[in-house]
């Protein structure tokens, strides 16, 4: 909440942030779509090897690594200190979907490819992995709507700034895919990665890391939702699988 006198330049702020955000997600995402699917072959970086090999390794590492720490406590209260004018707090989904957005375009248009094609679909076994492709995406923009728009894209912290209100977070899903698996969102983005229809050893590499990022990404939230959400979390993780709909042993 400001004040009267501090409403302009504050909106000004949250504005700034707002567009920067989503102008990075779309060119993030965008990158991500295109270069996956052509098996991290239409990377733009030029390095010669064996300087690629460190540059490709830190671009990989960084995306993990970075994104679980920014959801931290320690990388909450970063992230509170990352706005000006005391609107960090507000702004703190802006920033954290601005910096996660950078990241994505980093490693997929930074990314200098290094090994051959080792498979490539072509003719209807193209089309059917074009499909399956498009609709992991479409998977996943679901399962992000499902979650809560606003949040995953940055807009609910921007906006509530410009409205003068405290960022209003939504309850913890359950609905959608949610009452189907608990981490739609991490199933449909290692789906991204294991329906691209070239095989290179470069694309291998990128789908194993985040794979296991995936499911390490899905127990680390799922600690942080028991802790936030309590008796609520633990029977909604009582009655719904974890990865795979309608799979024994639901606790995951």
């Amino acid at each position: 909440m400001t004040s009267a006198a501090q409403r302009p330049g504050a909106i000004m702020v949250a504005v700034l942030y707002g567009l920067c955000c989503h102008i990075a997600f779309i060119a993030g995402v965008g990158a991500m779509m295109v270069v996956l699917f052509t098996g991290m072959t239409w990377g733009l970086g030029r390095l010669p090897a064996p300087w690629s090999w460190f540059a490709d390794a830190f671009l990989l590492v960084q995306f993990p690594l970075l994104h679980t720490a920014m959801l931290s406590r320690p990388g909450g209260a970063v992230l509170r200190r990352l706005a000006p004018s005391g609107l960090g707090a507000s702004l703190m989904p802006t920033t954290y979907a601005l910096i996660a957005s950078l990241q994505t375009g980093l490693l997929f248009l930074g990314w200098t490819p290094i090994g051959g094609v080792l498979w490539q679909a072509h003719g209807i076994t193209l089309a059917i992995f074009a499909t399956c492709y498009a609709g992991a995406w479409l998977l996943l923009l679901k399962a992000i709507l499902d979650a809560g728009f606003a949040l995953q894209t940055g807009l609910l912290g921007w906006r509530a700034v410009v409205r003068n209100q405290a960022p209003v977070y939504p309850p913890m899903p359950t609905r959608g895919l949610f009452r189907v698996i608990r981490q739609p969102i991490y199933v449909a983005f290692a789906l991204t990665l294991w329906t691209v229809p070239t095989i290179t050893p470069d694309g291998l590499v990128v789908a194993l890391v985040l794979t296991a990022y995936c499911v390490t990404g899905s127990m680390v939230k799922e600690a942080r939702f028991a802790r936030r959400f309590g008796p609520a979390f633990a029977h909604y993780r009582a009655r719904t699988p974890f990865w795979v709909p309608f799979m024994p042993g639901r606790k995951g």
